[in-house]
């Protein structure tokens, strides 16, 4: 069993979650990789992180499933020992209008983006508890509060994600849980690939971000590394934007 901080960062072996992962591990937290669908990305982005000089464990798990959240937390809690750091990354969700949506998506979307992060979270403190305490950042999006095209599902799953942040922030902090979302603008990633506007949303984050750019996702690393640092001690249940103001315009 090692002395040494562990982080989980879920959907780790690609896009936004790597890049945590990889931060986390310049750090010098052991990282546990966690994927549903591509083993291969997952075991290069552990090579990848290896070569930092910390541990990593990968470990394969599709996060709407309960039982294989269990499996996940059991296999750290034997592995480390431990755990000091939970980035709750993984998402999915239909992309469609509202009159398309069926109810297996729905069912899809807010398992993975909300109920995910609820079980995690009840597993994580029990881990963290041991040693003091811990972090839990979950990612969100603008969807949660603004109307984007095709993004129902999505956008109430994060709805979600951001009000049970607040629940447990609270119920939490007792046992030294710190727990905050960060939500980010338009991140040309992987995930990016799958929207029908892509170019649209691109074009749009490019021309009206007042800062002048895009979000990139280190702008997005860098608030979780704050959020999982002392000096966001007094930061509880909130989400903070990453988008460089574009939600500032009407």
């Amino acid at each position: 069993m090692t002395q040494e901080k562990v982080a989980l960062i879920t959907g780790s072996s690609r896009g936004i979650g790597k890049a945590i992962a990889i931060r986390l591990a310049e750090k010098g937290y052991n990282i546990v990789i966690n994927y549903a669908r591509s083993k291969k990305a997952a075991v290069e982005t552990a090579e990848e992180i290896e070569k930092l000089g910390v541990k990593t464990l990968v470990v394969k798990a599709n996060v709407r499933k309960t039982e294989k959240i269990k499996e996940l937390f059991k296999e750290i809690d034997e592995t480390f020992g431990r755990l000091d750091v939970f980035v709750n990354n993984a998402a999915s969700g239909v992309l469609r209008p509202l009159m398309d949506l069926e109810e297996s998506h729905w069912n899809w979307t807010m398992d993975i983006n909300s109920k995910a992060l609820l079980f995690c979270a009840q597993e994580a403190a029990k881990l963290m508890e041991k040693n003091g305490g811990g972090y839990i950042v979950s990612i969100s999006s603008l969807g949660a509060i603004r109307y984007l095209k095709n993004y129902t599902t999505v956008g109430v799953s994060k709805a979600a994600l951001e009000a049970l942040t607040r629940y447990l922030a609270v119920e939490l902090a007792p046992k030294n849980i710190i727990v905050n979302a960060v939500s980010g603008g338009v991140i040309d990633t992987d995930a990016l690939t799958h929207f029908p506007n892509r170019e649209e949303l691109i074009n749009e984050a490019k021309e009206k971000t007042p800062a002048g750019r895009m979000v990139e996702k280190e702008d997005l690393v860098n608030a979780v590394e704050f959020l999982v640092s002392d000096k966001a001690f007094m930061i509880r249940g909130q989400t903070i934007i990453v988008d460089g103001g574009i939600s500032l315009l009407v």
